[in-house]
C-alpha cells in the first residue's frame, strides 16, 4: 500500500504553477487520493485542491509539496514546524536549494514516494523571543538589521550567558547549516553542509576590528544585545521583517533539532546545487 493518500500544496504567490498543479490532482485522482492547499492559494488559480487553513494543511497530509523557490520552500516548512511531514520541493523558475526536482519530475517522483523510495534529510530551525513575547522561527537565519539612514547595528555577542564579542556593522546574521548558503554566504559566512547542526553568527559588513564568523554548536544558545550606540535595528526572519528592536533590546537564540524534514531522491547532491547556484569553480593551478 502506498503512503501518499493526501497531498498538501504550498504555491509561491506569482509563479505560474498550473502545471504542477494539474500533474498533482491527476496523480492523485488515479489513486484516489485527495489534494488539499491554503484557501487564498487555491481560490486564486481555481484548482479542484481542497481548501483548509494552515493547521489542517500540515495535519491531514501525508505529504507536503512546496511549488515555487526556496522562498515557498521555507514557508512550507514552518507551516509543518515540528510535525513529521515530508516537504517536497518543486522549482518554478530558479534553481534553489531546496528544492529537489523540477516539474517535468513530478509523476515519477511522487510514485518513488508513495513507494517509499526517498530519504529524509532532516534540518535544522533557530527560534527567538522577541520583546513584546513574539516567538519567531527561521529555517535560514533570523537578522538584526540596519535600518537605512539609521546608525550602525553595535550588538554585544554572548554565548551561553558568557560574553564574547561586539560587533559593529550593517546587520549581524544568525544563521542555521541550511542558510550558510543565503545571508551568511553574502556577507562572507561559511558554506555549511545541512546535515551539520550548528549555528551561525557573522556580522554583514562589519565595522569593527573582529568581524569574523562564529560557529557555535546546536546545543548553545546565542544572546544579541542592542548596545547603546546602536541604531533601532529590523528583525528579519528568513527575509522578512518580524519586529524593530531599540538599544537596550536582546533576544536570545536556540537551535531546535529535526525542525523539518526534506524529502531527497538522490537526484542532486547539495554541493552541485551550491556549485551551480553559488557559480563556484574550480581552485587556481598550484605549480
Amino acid at each position: 500500500m502506498g503512503m501518499v493518500k493526501t497531498v498538501g500544496l504550498v504555491l509561491h504567490p506569482a509563479r505560474d504553477s498550473e502545471e504542477a498543479i494539474k500533474t498533482i490532482v491527476d496523480w492523485a485522482a488515479v489513486r484516489g487520493g485527495t489534494v488539499l492547499g491554503l484557501p487564498d492559494e487555491v481560490d486564486r488559480i481555481h484548482c479542484s485542491a481542497v481548501a483548509v487553513d494552515g493547521a489542517s494543511l500540515v495535519e491531514r497530509s501525508d505529504l507536503l509539496v512546496s511549488l515555487g523557490g526556496d522562498g515557498t520552500m521555507l514557508r512550507t516548512m514552518r507551516l509543518a514546524n515540528g510535525r513529521a511531514t515530508p516537504v517536497l520541493g518543486v522549482n518554478l523558475g530558479k534553481l534553489g536549494f531546496l528544492a529537489e526536482i523540477d516539474v517535468a519530475d513530478l509523476p515519477p517522483a511522487l510514485s518513488a514516494i508513495d513507494n517509499h523510495e526517498f530519504t529524509v534529510e532532516p534540518r535544522m530551525a533557530v527560534r527567538a523571543s522577541l520583546p513584546g513575547g513574539l516567538t519567531v522561527t527561521a529555517f535560514n537565519d533570523i537578522a538584526l538589521v540596519r535600518i537605512p539612514g539609521d546608525r550602525l547595528s553595535a550588538v554585544a555577542i554572548s554565548v551561553g550567558g558568557h560574553p564574547f564579542v561586539r560587533y559593529a556593522s550593517d546587520a549581524v546574521i544568525v544563521a542555521t547549516s541550511t542558510g550558510s548558503t543565503a545571508y551568511n554566504f553574502s556577507a562572507g559566512g561559511p558554506i555549511v553542509s545541512p546535515l551539520v547542526e550548528g549555528i551561525i553568527v557573522v556580522p554583514a559588513a562589519a565595522h569593527s576590528s573582529f568581524n569574523r564568523a562564529l560557529v557555535l554548536s546546536a546545543d548553545e544558545e546565542v544572546t544579541l544585545e542592542l548596545l547603546p550606540p546602536s541604531g533601532e535595528l529590523a528583525v528579519e526572519v528568513d527575509g522578512s521583517v518580524a519586529a524593530r528592536l531599540s538599544p537596550g533590546d536582546s533576544i536570545t537564540v536556540n537551535a531546535i533539532r529535526g525542525a523539518g524534514r526534506v524529502v531527497r531522491l538522490g537526484i542532486t547532491t547539495f554541493y552541485e546545487r551550491a556549485r551551480r547556484k553559488l557559480r563556484v569553480s574550480g581552485s587556481a593551478e598550484v605549480d
